[in-house]
């Protein structure tokens, strides 16, 4: 009698003990799962400098091996997996960066405008002017680029695509921190992550409303731009 007393309270234990750790199981898993989000959710980290490579084929219907020019092809670096991720843009193009001279990324942000693409961009004032910056070229090509106008440099290197997928990281758009520099990128469509990126921008883009300072006390002059030419609302 003793026995099967012991018995049961031993098997009872075993099973409390037994629940217990298939809690803690299950928390655990929860958690990994929480921290690897949902299935299929792209999660990448790209490191500059970059390795030189011929990147035409992401540009026309040419394939990689087709072109003649002396640069590498057939291989995969971090500036074509940049540009893919831009180039992935469906309905829309957020992109706000401190320095933009890179031909490449610009030839990418006026591919993407060519398909009928939204672009906005946001740059700092005083680099928007330096020698080399493509600012100006995507503005030629009708795309809407704001100026930061506040007394601090606008130093954010971010891009949005679709409003679902962030790019961010220390790289500048330019051929020195694509080519030079030790840089990095992180690719994400974590919402929590990019949702704050989205928020960010709307923030500076209301801010920065070129329509909004035409309505300030000079609203009657003729606001000229740096090359001589109307300023534009946007």
């Amino acid at each position: 009698m003793l026995i099967n007393r012991m018995s049961v309270l031993w098997t009872a234990k075993v099973l409390g003990l037994g629940a217990v750790a298939l809690s803690l199981a299950v928390e655990l898993l929860v958690r990994l799962l929480r921290r690897l989000g949902p299935s299929g959710t792209l999660n990448e980290v790209l490191f500059f400098p970059s390795e030189v490579a011929c990147v035409e084929h992401l540009f026309s219907s040419l394939s990689a091996g087709s072109c003649v020019c002396p640069l590498r092809h057939g291989i995969e670096t971090s500036l074509s997996r940049l540009l893919r991720h831009i180039m992935s843009a469906s309905s829309s193009l957020d992109l706000c960066v401190f320095a933009f001279s890179n031909a490449n990324l610009c030839r990418a942000v006026l591919t993407l405008h060519a398909k009928g693409v939204t672009v906005r961009v946001l740059t700092d004032k005083d680099y928007a002017i330096i020698t080399g910056s493509q600012i100006g070229v995507l503005r030629k090509a009708g795309i809407c680029a704001r100026c930061d106008s506040s007394c601090v440099h606008m130093h954010h290197k971010f891009a949005l695509v679709d409003g679902r997928l962030l790019l961010t990281g220390s790289l500048n758009w330019t051929l020195t921190a694509v080519q030079s520099n030790t840089e990095n990128v992180l690719v994400t469509e974590e919402p929590d992550l990019v949702r704050p990126f989205v928020e960010e921008f709307h923030r500076l883009w209301e801010s920065n409303d070129v329509a909004m300072d035409l309505w300030s006390g000079d609203q009657k002059s003729d606001t000229r731009s740096s090359d001589g030419g109307r300023k534009h609302a946007c």
